[in-house]
């Protein structure tokens, strides 16, 4: 008999259908007998029941070309088509573990694709690429089951026979490049100021745009903003286009082709704008290997405050934060290192500039890889003190054995010529450290010549047992005569100069912008270490110190800080000194003190939750305090929080109160949805009253119409599932296709596997999907489409009935004229299909016979549409 169960949702009207069809009457004398059904068992009439011989032999399901998940050693490999043959008999215990009746033609390219060494196996190096194999008889202990119900199939192999891939390899033959598409990223802030006493305002806005075209494997990108002020007198519009380049990957190499505007990276030498070509490795290529980063940067700010970030003279990040330590983590992928000039430009116009410096983890690689990098092009700088020399770079790491790594590298330019040797070493429970030495020769602006050594030391390790982790120790030491590749681009060697209509003339200097060749870089330490204190804390120290020859000045940025928590309280003591070796004043030092716990617990323990929030968003109460050098407290009380269903709405409000500043306020809103995120903001203090506004978000153009997002990634993945509305992504917030059954979903992981989910609960109730999970594997830059298949219509429960007025045959197959979907007659005709139009034709067949077949056509009502399942009688002829 044929049941149906209908199980509805509640939050999201879905339904699920179980459909068991009951071949109860089964006789068997014998493990390999033929299986005969007794249709007296179904029907008193046996006419009232189809021809069930295909079920009698035992032989499983049907062979032909499946598309199926391979696994091997139960890790995913990839989803391809498959042929499948008929199996011989199988014994009772091989039955038990796959009984689909089926094996896969598993091919020597196949093996070789999930990682299989062939070269082991004298049977697999002689067979033919395209011709089946048998696995048992090839390798020793391996073998496949084929799962038909989830179309997976597991290969088992001996790990003596595989390559010493990896975990998490992917081949490049299941690499995508993706689809043909424009795309465009924006992100816009902005501000209005009003001061109290005279009334004047001033506006501002930023707005950035990374903007791209990917034809094939290639992709075109061109970063570029604009700046807009006005007020108090004055008003600038200043465009800026930052870079222009062509990429693609170049996979036989694990390298990356590029062309046009980019950076050098860092491993040997300090990154270097070009403009120009560099054929460079890329470590996304391989497996659980290390990636490159952009920096953390961390600061207090003592009022509503505008985050801007530069470099190379461009400015890459604008944001807005709250009074307080500041976090920045999300920088866009400029540069692999360099320094970065961060200004943090108070609500009054009061700036506070420093200098956040970074750079990699010891350059070390895995025994027998090779790491290079050829650069040929134009050093690019936004600054007009510098020109443009043409050079050359090359650098190449390669990983020895034993935990050694040697590496190296030159730069060649008209005035410059620089030569690099280093080494790293894994030292096991002592960390991993590396060394070199760069030899360079310059010419200066005032034609002099100098040559001296730059010698560098970096280490990393992590003290489990002790609780402490040197993320990075480095220092610097050159000699006097030691500049770089872009410090003798300076076109003179100190002041500053702009171009006017008479030519460059020279200037007096800003402190900000001013550079002096003739005070030499000398000494360079960097820190970043945190300690475990006890269960429940941890110190970190992170900072830098530059010192410069003919000068006993430093460039100093220090943090020291407390995390902790008691209870279900997060609290935080930071100290931050910074101090500019060119600056006019005095150092600049802040003690804060954080506090932060979980209000929407406190008020839920009172029955009170309900009412402001639901269960799964979060609310907190936070209080912070800092103190400057010039002896002024600020303190601040707030509630912040998360609302709507995903968290997609971000809060805070926060009042505070300076004991010379007087009373001060701030409110925010964060929205993140499906096509884009939006923030507004308001504060205020004694002298001013301030709104900023944001805008972010994508827009991407392809073959099938224009789809907006949330802010872009560098790689991303279209999701197409036409006719599904209103679908969510798991495991990204806001995400959901638009009303035609598309969406973006932003930030893939490149040349490893991405799962890609809908969430089955917010399907319409005119919606169904045959598969809601698919795998991608892009390359960098690609946007790659995972295209579902969906069936949008009317869920029904048809009573198929014959011109006799009797309900067609048990067991007959039902299947759409259109092709799109199939099922089984059950009891009294009932048949179950989704996704169906409201007019259609129907094919029935319980048998071989000419008789043994009727067609069914079809109209439901409009309101069928609105319903989770409709019923109605149809007349078979």
């Amino acid at each position: 008999m044929l049941t149906i169960n209908f199980n509805k949702s509640k939050s999201a009207g879905s339904v699920f259908c179980t459909v068991s069809l009951c071949m109860a009457c089964v006789v068997s004398t014998a493990t390999n007998a033929e299986e005969f059904f007794n249709p007296a068992f179904l029907s008193g009439d046996p006419t009232t029941v189809a021809d069930l011989s295909r079920f009698e032999k035992g032989e499983g399901q049907a062979p032909g070309s499946y598309r199926v998940e391979i696994y091997l050693n139960d890790e995913y490999m990839s989803t391809q088509n498959l042929s499948f043959g008929a199996r011989q008999p199988a014994s009772q215990a091989e039955a038990q573990l796959d009984d689909s009746g089926l094996n896969a033609c598993i091919t020597r390219v196949h093996l070789e694709r999930v990682g299989v060494n062939v070269e082991s196996s004298t049977l697999l190096q002689g067979a033919l690429p395209d011709t089946c194999i048998d696995l048992a008889t090839a390798i020793p202990h391996a073998g496949a089951r084929f799962d038909f119900d989830g179309q997976r199939l597991y290969i088992s192999i001996p790990q003596a026979a595989l390559k010493n891939n990896a975990r998490g390899y992917v081949s490049s033959d299941e690499w995508d490049d993706g689809i043909t598409a424009l795309l465009l990223n924006y992100d816009f802030t902005g501000s209005n100021t009003r001061k109290n006493s005279s009334g004047g305002s001033a506006n501002y806005g930023f707005l950035g745009l990374n903007s791209g075209v990917n034809v094939g494997a290639w992709r075109l990108r061109n970063t570029s903003s604009l700046i807009y002020s006005s007020g108090y007198g004055r008003s600038t519009n200043e465009w800026q286009s930052i870079s222009t380049y062509a990429q693609r990957t170049i996979a036989p190499l694990k390298s990356e082709l590029t062309l046009g505007d980019s950076s050098t990276p860092s491993d040997v030498f300090n990154s270097l704008g070009f403009r120009g070509v560099q054929l460079a490795s890329d470590d996304n290529m391989l497996a659980d290997s290390l990636r490159g980063f952009a920096p953390t940067v961390r600061g207090i700010a003592n009022s509503n405050a505008k985050i801007t970030i530069k470099q190379n003279g461009y400015v890459i990040y604008q944001t807005y934060v709250s009074p307080g330590p500041f976090e920045i983590g999300d920088l866009y992928p400029t540069s692999s290192s360099g320094d970065l000039k961060v200004t943090v430009t108070e609500a009054n116009g009061s700036e506070n500039t420093f200098t956040q410096a970074y750079s990699g983890v010891p350059v070390l690689q895995r025994e027998g890889r090779v790491k290079y990098a050829l650069t040929v092009g134009q050093y690019r700088s936004n600054t007009m003190e510098q020109g443009r020399p043409g050079f050359g770079q090359g650098t190449v790491i390669w990983g020895g054995p034993h935990g050694i790594t040697l590496y190296g590298g030159s730069q060649l330019a008209n005035d410059y010529t620089a030569l690099a040797v280093g080494s790293g070493v894994n030292l096991g429970t002592w960390g991993a450290v590396s060394a070199d030495l760069t030899q360079a020769n310059s010419v200066l602006a005032d034609d002099s010549r100098h040559q001296g050594q730059s010698l560098r030391f970096l280490y990393a390790k992590s003290l489990n047992q002790l609780g402490t982790n040197f993320q990075l120790l480095g220092y610097r030491f050159s000699t006097k005569g030691f500049y770089t590749l872009d410090e003798t681009s300076y076109r003179q060697m100190s002041g500053y100069t702009v171009n006017t209509q008479d030519g460059l003339m020279e200037v007096k200097p800003t402190y900000q912008d001013y550079f002096n060749l003739n005070y030499t870089r000398k000494g360079r330490t960097q820190v970043n270490v945190t300690q475990q204190v006890g269960d429940n804390g941890s110190v970190f120290l992170s900072g830098s110190r530059q010192s410069y020859w003919r000068s006993n000045k430093t460039d100093d940025l220090w943090q020291l800080g407390y995390n902790a928590f008691w209870r279900d309280i997060n609290y935080n003591v930071t100290y931050s000194y910074n101090k500019n070796a060119t600056a006019m004043g005095r150092a600049d030092n802040q003690l804060s003190l954080n506090l932060s716990f979980p209000l929407g617990d406190w008020l839920s323990k009172g029955g009170k939750r309900a009412d402001i929030t639901s269960s799964r968003n979060t609310m907190y109460g936070t209080y912070s305090a800092n103190t400057d050098t010039h002896g002024q407290l600020n303190q601040r009380a707030g509630v912040s929080g998360t609302a709507m269903a995903d968290n997609n709405l971000n809060y805070s409000v926060q009042q505070g109160y300076g004991d010379q500043g007087g009373a001060s306020g701030n409110a925010n809103l964060r929205y993140q949805g499906g096509y884009g995120s939006g923030s507004a903001g308001y504060s205020y203090n004694r002298d001013y009253q301030q709104v900023t506004l944001g805008l972010s978000g994508g827009v991407v153009g392809h073959t099938n119409g224009v789809t907006f997002s949330q802010p872009l990634g560098d790689t991303n993945v279209l999701i197409k599932a036409p006719g599904a509305t209103g679908v969510k992504i798991e495991n990204a917030t806001g995400v959901k296709t638009d009303w035609r059954g598309y969406a973006v979903m932003p930030y893939a992981t490149t040349y490893h596997t991405n799962r890609i989910a809908l969430d089955t609960s917010s399907l319409k109730d005119n919606a169904d999907l045959d598969e809601p999970v698919m795998n991608v594997v892009p390359t960098r830059g690609a946007l790659v489409r995972a295209e579902f298949s969906t069936r949008v219509g009317v869920r029904a429960l048809l009573t198929l009935v014959q011109a006799n007025g009797q309900p067609v045959p048990f067991g007959s197959t039902v299947e759409r004229q259109d092709g799109k979907g199939s099922s089984i007659v059950g009891d009294n005709g009932q048949a179950y299909l989704a996704g169906l139009p409201l007019t259609g034709d129907l094919s029935v067949r319980w048998g071989a016979g000419t008789r043994q077949a009727c067609h069914a056509s079809y109209q439901l009502p409009k309101s069928s549409e609105g319903k989770v399942v409709s019923y109605a009688k149809v007349e078979c002829q």
